[in-house]
């Protein structure tokens, strides 16, 4: 059927696709001509193909928000189907609003891309003009504009990204990482920021891995709301985050608050011991609830640090978060691993998976005797999550002022720090008739 007609079968406008109306010869509607109910049929329907065919959604068109489990697979831990929820209210919000930023970050098969497609299927029923692109496509589409087969300048669709009513970047950061690739990114992040038009990026870089000058924009809160997604690849749900393979967290898997020992039977040990052991692991339990900033355990071998550090990170396992545990001197060999010459991770890699982790429990931390080379990874180490405010619990049997340097400067900030001292001899798990001393 032409668009310029109506259906040849329609009984009311006989295929011209217009229609009069029964109306007084002194009303002022009089003699006009209105768009028949075919015709406008018609005009939606390709209306709608139109908007199809720009939003780059292709096989995308069935992930809806009807067809989204919003709490996960059975048995995702709480946290896990908890995180999933709040993506999907946050994006149903977005689609109905359509108003500021969604960020939404999260391992491969999360979630994340269904419910981007969710919002633009949605908003593309509204009739809005809506934008899918992952973040590699998006420059591809750029660099073809350059072409002589293009039918698009560069500047004019590098425009239509920038000021497209709504646009969904998928996938940021799998781009490639050339200068231009970043500055034009950063110019279609800058405008849109400013301009204030709505925008859905999907991400499974963490938060502190984005580009500075984008990052600064995402931290906006007026702007932007950000959901970190923690269920694990609905594709493959026994791929679960937490290190399986430097992390030794499931050798503590008995090391919980409950099974903590106060020592009160200890008739030997001090009170001031006894008090130092249940102030620990008051603080312990509060930091377990809320990770955030970081926590150091500080007294003799053998008084309960690594309990308390293991059972931290237990706590949060269950709530389907495992951290990375971690010995400092297993951390270290992991490190010098990569390397062998079958190493199939770079040492920048590996380092950077450990250093950027949501939390990290490092236990046993003594620079004494370490290299020069495994002193600066450590410094590294600390000095990155020290400036990211990386949520991090240490142990060691070393006073602050014992360690590198470098490293007391950052533990000394009590803006950032607590340092708990655990003033208990060595727990031996027998009734002592004496107090021990090291």
């Amino acid at each position: 059927m032409d668009e310029q007609f109506g259906h040849p079968d329609c009984p009311y406008c006989l295929g011209l696709g217009f229609v009069g109306r029964e109306l007084p010869i002194d009303h002022p509607d009089y003699g006009k001509l209105n768009i028949c109910s075919c015709r406008l049929q018609h005009m939606n329907t390709a209306k709608h193909n139109a908007l199809l065919d720009f939003s780059n959604l292709g096989s995308l068109t069935g992930l809806t928000f009807d067809n989204f489990m919003p709490r996960g697979r059975v048995g995702l831990a709480p946290q896990q189907a908890d995180s999933l929820q709040q993506a999907f209210n946050s994006a149903r919000h977005f689609a109905d609003t359509r108003q500021g930023w969604l960020l939404l970050t999260g391992t491969y098969g999360s979630g994340k891309t269904h419910l981007a497609a969710a919002i633009a299927n949605e908003t593309l029923a509204q009739g809005i003009p809506t934008l899918f692109l992952t973040v590699p496509d998006l420059l591809d589409w750029l660099r073809f504009s350059f072409s002589a087969e293009s039918e698009s300048s560069f500047e004019n669709r590098f425009a239509e990204i920038r000021t497209v009513p709504i646009l969904i970047l998928d996938d940021f950061g799998t781009q490639s990482s050339t200068a231009w690739a970043q500055e034009k990114l950063f110019q279609i992040i800058n405008h849109r920021y400013i301009s204030q038009l709505p925008t859905v990026i999907t991400s499974n870089y963490r938060f502190n891995d984005f580009e500075g000058r984008i990052r600064s924009r995402l931290m906006d809160p007026e702007i932007v709301t950000r959901v970190d997604i923690l269920a694990p690849d609905f594709r493959n749900p026994t791929d679960e985050v937490g290190h399986p393979e430097l992390s030794s967290l499931n050798l503590h898997n008995k090391q919980i608050f409950d099974s903590f020992s106060l020592r009160q039977q200890e008739t030997a040990l001090l009170p001031e011991d006894k008090a130092s052991l249940k102030r620990a692991l008051d603080i312990a339990k509060t930091f377990a609830k809320n990770p955030f900033g970081w926590l150091v355990f500080q007294g003799p071998y053998a008084c309960g640090k690594t309990h308390l550090a293991a059972a931290i990170g237990n706590y949060q396992s269950a709530l389907g978060a495992p951290p990375l545990f971690v010995g400092v001197p297993d951390l270290l060999d992991y490190l010098r691993a990569a390397f062998a010459p079958n190493s199939t991770q770079s040492l920048d890699r590996r380092f950077d998976e450990i250093r950027s982790t949501r939390l990290l429990i490092l236990d046993d931390l003594d620079t004494q005797s370490a290299t020069p080379w495994a002193r600066e990874k450590i410094y590294q180490l600390f000095n990155y999550r020290y400036v990211a405010e990386l949520p991090t619990v240490i142990t060691t049997s070393r006073t602050p002022a014992e360690l590198d340097q470098r490293l007391f400067s950052r533990l000394s900030d009590t803006r950032l720090c607590r340092i708990v001292f655990m003033s208990a001899p060595p727990f031996t798990g027998i009734v002592a008739s004496k107090h021990h001393k090291k």
